[in-house]
C-alpha cells in the first residue's frame, strides 16, 4: 500500500496486538502493473494471523530499524495470509525499492500490526477516490461495502492503465468503476465525481497529497462534517513557527515533565524513561496515540480527522504538541 516513513530514531519496535514481532514468508510474489507488486505473506510457524478489518496497515521491518507501514489489501476472512501491495517508488527513502529488488517468495519477513486508522464507518452510500498505489486499502473497502449490500462508486487514478494495480478484480464491478488514467484522460474531475453534497453518503480518499488536498478543499467547503475520511502517503506540512516549550503531567504516576521548544512529546518522555510504541515519527500512522485528560492539544498528525482533533482527548506525540502550557496524558 501506502509507504510511510521510517521508525524514529528514539521509538521502539513496532508490535502486533499481542506485544509482539510476527515472522513470516513471502508465499506468492505478483506483478501487478508495471511498477507495484503484490506480496502474501504467511506466519512462519503456520498460525493464524491477527484478525484486521478494510483500511489496516501493518509494519513491515525491511531492513535493520526500518519500518515502513503498508496497507492490508487482501481478504480478512482469510486468518492464514495478509497481502500488501508495494510501488517501487524511486524517490522513497529506501523501503519500497529494497522490498522490490530483494524479496522473493520463500523469503523471510517479519511484521507488526494490523492497526487501522482509516476503518470505513457504516453509511448507506460510498464515495471512493484512489490515486495510484491509494487502491489497496480502497480495494478491500469496497469489497466489505459490496458485501454489505451498500451502494458505492470508485473512482481510481493512475499516471497510466498499466500503472494501475488491481485493474481485472475492479473491473468485475462494471460501471460502478471508474479508471481515470491520467495520460489519456487528464486530471480527475472532482467536482464532477463527488458531485452534490449528501448527508447519506461517506466519501473515502487515499493517494497523492495534490489529489488529497483537492478533496479535502471541496469537501471541507460543503459537505457535512465527518463525511470526508483520508489517509496519506506522507505527512502534511507542519507550520512550527509556534513551537513554545510547555509542561507535560503525567497522570498514572503525577509526574511533570518539560517538554522544550524543538523536542518533541515522544522524545521527552523516552528521556524520561517512558516509552510510548511509534514507528512513523511524522504522525501518519497513528501508532503513538496517547489519551489526552487535560489541556489543549496542537494538532500537527496526518491521521486524525477534525472531528477527532477536536475532541481533544487523544494526540500523536511523534509530532503534535501543546497550545495550552500544559497537557495531562493518561500514561
Amino acid at each position: 500500500m501506502t509507504e510511510f516513513t521510517s521508525l524514529s530514531p528514539s521509538s521502539t519496535v513496532t508490535l502486533d496486538a499481542g506485544g509482539r514481532k510476527i515472522e513470516t514468508t513471502v508465499i506468492a510474489r505478483v506483478d501487478a502493473a508495471s511498477d507495484v507488486i503484490l506480496l502474501t505473506l504467511a506466519a512462519q510457524d503456520g498460525a493464524q494471523l491477527p484478525s484486521w478489518t478494510p483500511g489496516s496497515h501493518i509494519d513491515v521491518h525491511v531492513q535493520g530499524a526500518v519500518v515502513r507501514q503498508y496497507s492490508l489489501c487482501g481478504d480478512p476472512d482469510d486468518r492464514y495470509s495478509y497481502t500488501i501491495g508495494v510501488l517501487d517508488a524511486p524517490a522513497s527513502r529506501g523501503g519500497s525499492r529494497h522490498i522490490h529488488q530483494t524479496l522473493r517468495t520463500g523469503d523471510s519477513l517479519t511484521i507488526g500490526g494490523p492497526r487501522n486508522h482509516f476503518e470505513l464507518v457504516d453509511a448507506p452510500r460510498y464515495v471512493f477516490i484512489a490515486g495510484g498505489i491509494g487502491i489497496t486499502p480502497i480495494a478491500a473497502m469496497l469489497r466489505e461495502a459490496e458485501r454489505a449490500g451498500k451502494r458505492w462508486t470508485l473512482v481510481y487514478g493512475g499516471r497510466t492503465t498499466e500503472s494501475m494495480a488491481l485493474r481485472e478484480e475492479l473491473a468485475t464491478f462494471g460501471d460502478r468503476v471508474t479508471f481515470w488514467p491520467q495520460d489519456i484522460a487528464g486530471i480527475i474531475d472532482l467536482p464532477t465525481v463527488l458531485g452534490l453534497p449528501d448527508d447519506s453518503t461517506a466519501v473515502y480518499a487515499c493517494g497523492p497529497e495534490p489529489l488529497l488536498a483537492a478533496i479535502e478543499n471541496i469537501c471541507d467547503s460543503a459537505w457535512r462534517p465527518g463525511a470526508l475520511h483520508l489517509e496519506r502517503f506522507a505527512a502534511k506540512e507542519i507550520d512550527d513557527a509556534d513551537d513554545a516549550q510547555f509542561e507535560l503531567e503525567l497522570a498514572q504516576t503525577g509526574r511533570r515533565l518539560t517538554v522544550p521548544q524543538g523536542t518533541t512529546v515522544l522524545d521527552a518522555l523516552a528521556d524520561s524513561g517512558v516509552h510510548i510504541l511509534s514507528s512513523c515519527g511524522e504522525g501518519t500512522c497513528g501508532t503513538c496515540e496517547t489519551p489526552v485528560l487535560d489541556g489543549v492539544v496542537d494538532h500537527r498528525d496526518s491521521v486524525l480527522t477534525k472531528d477527532e482533533q477536536d475532541r481533544n482527548d487523544c494526540m500523536m506525540v511523534c509530532v503534535s504538541r501543546a497550545k495550552s502550557r500544559l497537557l495531562v496524558l493518561d500514561v
